[in-house]
């Protein structure tokens, strides 16, 4: 059993994975390899002069398992309620985590079949979002969205940053204190 599973390794995912694994949460990666980012080439990046898409994602994926994720490349067919959180059943596996995160995207199909509520996206080109409160909670206990498929913006610094804030405030709910993550120079 999982602490946190988290659908799609981009920015958003990836984020979300590095943060809840350094914490000390047993942490699932899982990506289908459709992720948008890898698409691009970006000079806009915090802190990066350039890099491409492909190599921004194989970047955060080596951060996330550096702190202990498990890192699982294949595609989540259906998500069903289990004992004590959720069942992600993949074509040839099922792994059970007390928390997911969609970080899936422009891709709302999932949540969907899932069960999520969902809206029209803001977004230009993005026509649906899954439906969340501001801490990223979906309509279902357990279940949470973040980056794109959340309606923020397409940037993937954004995204990133919002995979963070939700592994969070996943971690804080899990100790039962706000969690901070602080490396200090020494």
């Amino acid at each position: 059993m999982f602490d946190i599973a988290i659908i799609g390794a981009g920015p958003t995912g990836a984020s979300a994975a590095l943060l809840a694994a350094k914490a000390g949460k047993k942490t699932l990666l899982i990506d289908s390899d459709q992720s948008i980012t890898k698409r691009g080439l970006y000079k806009n990046y915090y802190g990066i002069e350039e890099i491409t898409g492909p190599e921004l994602v194989e970047t955060g994926i080596k951060q996330a398992t550096h702190f202990g994720a498990e890192y699982i490349q294949g595609k989540v067919e259906n998500i069903a309620k289990a004992d004590s959180g959720y069942r992600l059943e993949l074509e040839n596996e099922q792994f059970e985590a007390q928390h997911v995160i969609f970080a899936t995207g422009l891709m709302v199909d999932l949540a969907e079949k899932a069960g999520l509520h969902t809206k029209p996206g803001t977004e230009p080109r993005v026509k649906t979002i899954i439906d969340v409160d501001r801490d990223g909670r979906t309509s279902l206990e357990g279940i949470w969205a973040a980056g794109a498929v959340a309606g923020c913006s397409l940037h993937a610094v954004i995204t990133a940053g919002d995979g963070a804030k939700v592994a969070i405030n996943i971690i804080s709910q899990l100790n039962g204190e706000r969690y901070v993550d602080h490396d200090v120079l020494k």
